[in-house]
């Protein structure tokens, strides 16, 4: 994409500035538009590949003399910067190998000068109409061009000319219009070593964009583009992102000052029929909600809940107090499959509210909503849009340790809002800042049915892998799975390897026969219908790998976990497959099994970490009496 290039000298200094559409820029800054006196405007270059243009506009400085340039001295300028960028972008040398030679094409490119016609006063009129619009619509997202085109495609009346509203807007201050990818730095450290230049990254999704082609949108031979986020839409180093400008998270007229309303009182939770431990919790995190905030950023709190706490059932008074004060609130979960399941949940407990939900495919992904509930990637289209952001699993694939989600994640809060953090099994770092009270935060440390969480038994076993050759099953592992069946449970037996699944179940069901025992994993097509059948108890032992490590719940169900001590099985897998057992009310103690050759630290802390729980929810009050449990 190209765009306009212009300097403007107003007051005390002159600005650079990039434009869609030249003439609103000239009807602004000429016309009286923008309402200020302008000393001097000069059109630099009316077609300029975005990506060199946002870095000219990032990089400008002034230079003495400048009142007294002429369109001569502001093509040397501009062919000097443009030197600077096209080295350091890579243009000189993508050139070289594709033209046989070096060299700044910078120079004969340039046309300074010209004076485009302004706006008439009817079309002006309209135009403000239309930026206002789509302002509005852009609210609180960023987005490509094309998904902006389709955003406003699906508007009742969209505007006319999309580029000079959003042009307008911007002058407004109302949207930002820059290139998806920032540009290239100038400056290496330790050239003299010849190492690589750093690579630009995304605006969107935060990645490092490598990859560099010729392009002939903009006629560069180096035009950078991010493979991260691909699957959202191609973003170059000139392609155009809007932004909505930051919208602060003050009150609206007839609201409270933002930190003076009162958190909910035990009558408002009671609404939602909360334990005392769920309570607990959430009362904490809506006093949070309600304080000042601090100036430096959105704030955190993580709900650290056991597995089968009820997490879902602790959100609604948060979301509640966000949309009572007409807060924007998110709730953003890893897997399509949880949002489905969610989706229903939120419209029944927020009958009055509009509900907009985000998944791959989702025919809803340009609906305005107070409440919005979408998986972690579609948030790469949101920008500062949301008072409260809640991310549930914050542990679990594909959130946890992918740093462009992350970067989604945190760009889509309001720089006054706040973020909520749901997990059982909280990643080490925020483990940390929660025991050195750098992250305020809550603890659920027992279930719904207040009976302690099932602590796991470690028994010694050969691998997996040496059962199948053998084709035998140790001794202590064909006692623990006989009791298990025994007393009707429904029996999960976790595996490291897909491989493994086959043989293993051909395996069981030689040991076991007359029991329905299958295995699935996530190559399994037929997945879904085996869960089904396993909490219909049509089979009995389900053979799995760690995809069913959560977000399944199945009654009366015991957990054996092989080769336990496998580096695939870190502590929070560990804990998750743990709680699948005892979780009903008819079978809350349920068994667990650790089985492995040998005890890991992994080992060691997830059964450490279950017992601590188990001793807050004892020392708090929130356990059946023990005649009970």
């Amino acid at each position: 994409m190209k765009v306009a290039l212009y300097v403007c000298r107003v007051g005390e200094g002159w600005s650079m500035a990039l434009s869609l559409d030249i003439r609103v820029d000239v009807t602004w800054w000429l016309e009286g538009g923008s309402g200020r006196h302008v000393l001097r405007w000069l059109l630099l270059d009316a077609v300029v590949p975005l990506s060199q243009a946002s870095w000219l506009v990032e990089h400008f400085e002034m230079e003495r003399g400048m009142d007294h340039w002429g369109e001569r001295e502001w093509q040397s300028y501009l062919a000097r910067k443009l030197d600077v960028y096209e080295l350091a972008s890579g243009e000189v040398e993508a050139r070289k190998g594709i033209a046989g030679k070096a060299g700044s094409s910078a120079a004969h490119r340039i046309q300074v000068g010209g004076m485009p016609e302004p706006y008439p006063a009817g079309q002006w009129a309209q135009l403000e109409r239309d930026a206002a619009l789509l302002a509005e619509r852009i609210s609180g997202r960023q987005l490509l061009a094309a998904e902006a085109e389709a955003l406003l495609a699906d508007t009742a009346q969209p505007p006319r000319e999309w580029r000079a509203a959003a042009q307008l807007a911007r002058l407004h201050g109302r949207l930002s219009i820059t290139a998806a990818l920032e540009g290239p730095a100038t400056r290496r450290r330790h050239a003299w070593l010849g190492r690589a230049r750093s690579a630009p990254r995304c605006h969107r999704c935060g990645s490092e964009a490598r990859q560099r082609v010729p392009c002939a949108a903009c006629g560069l031979a180096a035009c950078a583009y991010c493979e991260a986020c691909l699957a959202l839409g191609r973003s170059r180093a000139c392609a155009l992102l809007l932004r909505s400008a930051a919208q602060g998270a003050v009150p609206r007229r007839g609201e409270a000052p933002r930190g003076t309303a009162l958190a909910p009182t035990g009558g408002g939770l009671a609404r939602w029929g909360l334990s005392a431990a769920q309570s607990a919790a959430a009362a904490a995190a809506l006093a949070f909600l309600a304080r000042p905030p601090a100036g430096d950023g959105p704030g955190r709190f993580l709900l650290w809940a056991v597995t089968g706490a009820g997490k879902t059932e602790m959100i609604f008074p948060l979301l509640q107090h966000t949309l009572d004060r007409r807060g924007r609130a998110l709730v953003a979960t890893p897997r399509r499959d949880v949002v489905l399941e969610l989706a229903p949940r939120l419209a029944k407990a927020f009958p009055d509210t509009s509900l907009a939900t985000l998944y791959g495919g989702s025919d809803e992904r340009w609906k305005d909503a107070q409440l919005t509930l979408a998986t972690t990637h579609q948030l790469m289209r949101f920008y500062q849009g949301f008072d409260l952001v809640i991310i549930d699993e914050l542990d679990a694939f594909p959130y946890h340790n992918d740093p462009m989600l992350a970067h989604a994640a945190a760009s889509s809060c309001k720089p006054e809002g706040n973020f909520v953090y749901l997990s059982a099994t909280p990643p080490a770092r925020l483990q940390r800042e929660a025991a050195q009270g750098k992250l305020t935060h809550a603890k659920v440390p027992v279930r719904f049915h207040r009976h302690p969480l099932p602590v796991p038994r470690l028994i010694k076993m050969v691998t997996v892998a040496e059962c199948i050759k053998k084709r035998n099953l140790p001794s202590a592992l064909k006692t623990n799975i006989q009791i298990s069946l025994e007393r009707d449970a429904q029996v999960f037996v976790f595996v490291t390897r897909i491989a493994q699944i086959e043989a293993f179940v051909n395996l069981m069901r030689r040991t076991f026969p007359g029991i329905h025992i299958e295995g699935t994993s996530s190559q399994d097509p037929d997945r879904a219908n085996k869960v089904t059948a396993f909490r219909d108890r049509d089979i009995r032992l389900l053979v799995t790998t760690t995809i069913l490590e959560r977000g399944v719940t199945i009654p009366r169900s015991d957990v054996f976990i092989l080769d336990a001590d496998n580096g695939l099985f870190d502590e929070a897998s560990l804990v998750q497959m743990a709680g699948r057992a005892g979780r009903s009310m008819d079978d809350p103690a349920g068994r667990v099994v650790f089985a492995s050759s040998r005890r890991t630290r992994s080992q060691v802390k997830a059964v450490a970490q279950i017992r601590k729980m188990n001793t807050i929810a004892r020392r708090k009050g929130y356990l059946h009496p023990p005649s009970q449990t």
